[in-house]
């Protein structure tokens, strides 16, 4: 029985041992190159600011749940639903100022490597600090938007169940 490398099912990714990754059928897929193509931080044709509106909404929304399920206040309606609004702030409010630290500190004179302006690394489609910005700004308000509307949806629940079975206006 001989071995050839071409048999191998997880290889160098693009044959290059030295990139520090491995092409697998789970990474390298053509689904798994579709999904993550799709997601906002990839997609071509968003500018800065729509991925990070996107990413916020979905994540400041996401945010609220765990600590209205398993926060300190749970046995509260009303205070787990503020504790869940208002971790969910605090999150994106830091999560923000992680952003804008890795902004500042990367793009001080010329930055090397993958983060300059002339790389060609698709997985690293921002590559100016005013980029970086305008995607923490989009972070932000979407963050803001969507932990606010998952607030709104959990405070009116019972409103919009009865709405949504259609027992309002019935005689």
């Amino acid at each position: 029985m001989s071995y050839s490398p071409e048999s191998d099912i997880i290889k160098p990714y693009k044959g290059d041992p030295w990139l520090g990754n491995l092409s697998t059928p789970i990474n390298d897929s053509p689904l798994a190159k579709a999904f993550i193509n799709n997601l906002p931080a990839y997609r071509k044709g968003l500018t800065p600011f729509m991925r990070g509106l996107e990413i916020g909404m979905a994540h400041g929304y996401l945010l609220v749940g765990p600590e209205v399920v398993v926060g300190p206040l749970r046995e509260s309606s009303h205070g787990a639903n503020l504790s869940g609004l208002i971790t969910a702030i605090y999150i994106a409010v830091s999560a923000c100022l992680g952003i804008s630290i890795f902004a500042i500190t990367t793009f001080q004179g010329n930055p090397r490597g993958a983060y300059n302006s002339y790389s060609h690394d698709q997985l690293r489609p921002l590559r100016s600090r005013e980029e970086w910005s305008q995607l923490n700004g989009g972070i932000f308000l979407g963050a803001m938007g969507g932990a606010i509307f998952a607030y709104f949806l959990l405070e009116n629940f019972d409103a919009l169940d009865a709405i949504l079975r259609g027992a309002v206006n019935v005689n």
